[in-house]
This record gives C-alpha cells, sequence and structure tokens, in this order.
C-alpha cells in the first residue's frame, strides 16, 4: 500500500520536519549567544565593510578615467570625454569616500572609539586619490611600455590594456599602495585580494614597485609586503618573493619591519624563482634563473642558474625495449 497520504507527502515528512525546525532553532540560539559572547551585535548593527562587487565597480571606474575610450560602454561612448570624465570623477569620489569610510568605521568600532570624524576623512582621501590620479597613470603607461617591448606576441599597448593579467595586476595594486601610503586601512588589501582572485597574482599593497614593471603571464606570484622591487623589473610566473618562515611567538614583533626582499633595478626573474629575506638584495641587471631558491644577496650583473639536471632522450621503440629488458631481470 502507498505510504502517502491523501496530499500526495510521503508519511514522516512533516515529523521530520518538525524535527529539523526544533534542531534549527537550537543552532539559531547557539549563534547567537557565540555573538553575544563576542559583543558583536553591535558591531554588525553600525558597521558594513566594503564587498567585492563595490571594490569591482570601484577598479572599472578607474579603468574608465586611467584609459577613457577603453572601457566605456556603447553610450557611454558617444559622450564627449570631458563631460565622461567629469561625470566618473564625480561618481569615483563618492564611491571611494563610501568604502573609505566603512573600512574606518569597522577599525572604530573595533578598537571602540568615536566615529565622528570618519566621512569627512573619507572624502578628504578619497580626494587625495583621485589628485594622484595623472601621476599613477604615467607609471602605468610606462608599464604598458615595458610590456610592449619585452614581448613580441603583443600587437599593441591596446592588448595588453585589455588582456593581460600581469597588467590588471599591477594595475590594481599601483592605486591600492596609493590607499596604503595614506593609511586607509583594510580597502587597499581587499582590492589587490580582488586582482589575486581574478589573475592569481598576489601582491601586497604595502610592496613598493618601480616604474616599468612586468608580471608575464603572472599565475603564482606573490609579492610580499615589505618587498622593494626598483625600475624596469620583468618576473615570470611562479615567482614568490616572500619572507623567511619565523616562529609563531616572534610574528609581533616583526610586523612593519623589513622581511622581504629588494630587487634592484633591470632585473629578471624567471619561473618558479624563490627569493626569501628582509636582508636578501638582488642587485642591478642581475637575471634569476628559473627554480632556483636564494636566501642570500646577489650581486649586481650576477646570473643566477641551477646546476643543469642531466636529460635522457630515447626513442620510443629504444624505451620500450629498456622497460623489457628491466622486466626480464626482475628490476621494475
Amino acid at each position: 500500500m502507498d505510504d502517502r497520504s491523501k496530499t500526495g507527502i510521503p508519511k514522516g515528512v512533516f515529523d521530520n520536519t518538525f524535527q529539523n525546525g526544533k534542531r534549527m532553532l537550537g543552532l539559531h540560539d547557539n549563534i547567537l549567544n557565540y555573538f553575544n559572547e563576542l559583543n558583536a551585535s553591535a558591531f554588525f548593527a553600525n558597521a558594513s565593510i566594503p564587498d567585492a562587487a563595490s571594490v569591482a565597480r570601484l577598479v572599472d571606474t578607474l579603468k574608465e578615467i586611467v584609459f577613457p575610450g577603453h572601457f566605456a560602454s556603447p553610450h557611454e561612448a558617444c559622450m564627449s570625454l570631458e563631460r565622461r570624465i567629469g561625470s566618473l570623477l564625480r561618481s569615483l569620489l563618492d564611491m571611494l569616500a563610501d568604502q573609505i569610510v566603512r573600512t574606518m568605521r569597522h577599525d572604530c568600532l573595533s578598537a571602540g572609539s568615536p566615529c565622528d570624524a570618519c566621512r569627512q576623512t573619507a572624502y578628504t582621501g578619497a580626494g587625495k586619490l583621485l589628485n594622484s590620479i595623472p601621476r599613477v597613470r604615467r607609471v602605468l603607461q610606462s608599464d604598458v611600455q615595458a610590456f610592449y617591448e619585452g614581448d613580441p606576441a603583443a600587437k599593441s599597448h591596446d592588448e595588453i590594456i585589455f588582456c593581460y593579467p600581469g597588467f590588471h595586476a599591477i594595475f590594481v595594486y599601483r592605486f591600492a599602495h596609493r590607499l596604503h601610503g595614506m593609511g586607509v586601512p583594510l580597502l587597499p588589501r581587499i582590492m589587490t585580494e580582488y586582482a589575486h582572485g581574478i589573475t592569481g597574482i598576489d601582491i601586497h599593497p604595502g610592496a613598493r614597485i618601480g616604474e616599468g614593471f612586468v608580471i608575464d603571464h603572472g599565475t603564482g606570484v606573490v609579492i610580499g609586503e615589505t618587498t622593494r622591487i626598483g625600475k624596469n623589473v620583468r618576473i615570470y610566473q611562479g615567482v614568490t618573493i616572500g619572507a623567511l618562515s619565523v616562529p609563531k611567538d616572534q610574528c609581533d614583533s616583526l610586523r612593519g619591519k623589513k622581511r622581504h626582499p629588494t630587487i634592484g633595478d633591470d632585473v629578471i626573474i624567471y619561473s618558479g624563482a624563490t627569493i626569501l629575506g628582509g636582508k636578501t638584495f638582488i642587485g642591478a641587471r642581475s637575471v634569476i634563473g628559473g627554480n632556483v631558491w636564494i636566501t642570500r644577496s646577489v650581486r649586481p650583473d650576477s646570473v643566477v642558474m641551477m646546476e643543469p639536471f642531466q636529460l635522457k632522450i630515447l626513442p620510443r621503440d629504444a624505451r620500450k625495449k629498456a622497460g623489457q629488458e628491466e622486466d626480464g631481470h626482475g628490476n621494475s
């Protein structure tokens, strides 16, 4: 006999739903009790931190301003340049100030401090970033030129601006670094982590990077907080410019101190290289080969490479025969 009632719902469903509901209420109460222990309810009631969608819009607006005509919609492309830039700047000022004030309030509430001046301070910071756009654009143009001069696959500057993940990560970093230098909390990291998620390239906004910088291909690149990189440096995928590991009880004493390498001007670092330590200096015009591990300084004009592995290249038939001989001697 069918175990369904006249409603068509299997027997026992209501009982299970009731039991699940009781469990859900219990879980709900446990979570709220945990938040109350942390005194988190007041925090959540009064603050919201920037979200990924807002940061993405902010970055897109910066791109439209820095490279007008490249990222505009067909409707926007019909507007005069003067009108379009004016509209974008007004939008960016409000958008950026809103995100800055959110991060400032987040810090104020976390520290239990008053937050009366946050909005005015946020607009001041947003205005400073807008004023820096011409200077940042000149640096970004030097980055584009360096990409173009070093990559025969690049057919135009436009291709680099539109298509190259390394340039996108550098673009976001340049503006995040400005905000980081102003002391804006949290937002610079959210910006560079947004770029990290899209490109696979992790650049801390605290790193100092000179003009003419290139990250070719880029996936897996890591550049740490206190890294210093000179002018006209080119790095490839999988490169780590990082810190040496330290015991947990020493972490607090190292915050804000130099923990990452310094890379001189005109250095090339090939894929898979790992360079670690705050006292490590790579001299100007050096070439760092692929897959090397460096924890001590390198003089200028050096070439660093691994001892070559011995490769064995056999015809397919010879390889098969060698395998059969091993089987015959019981050595496989």
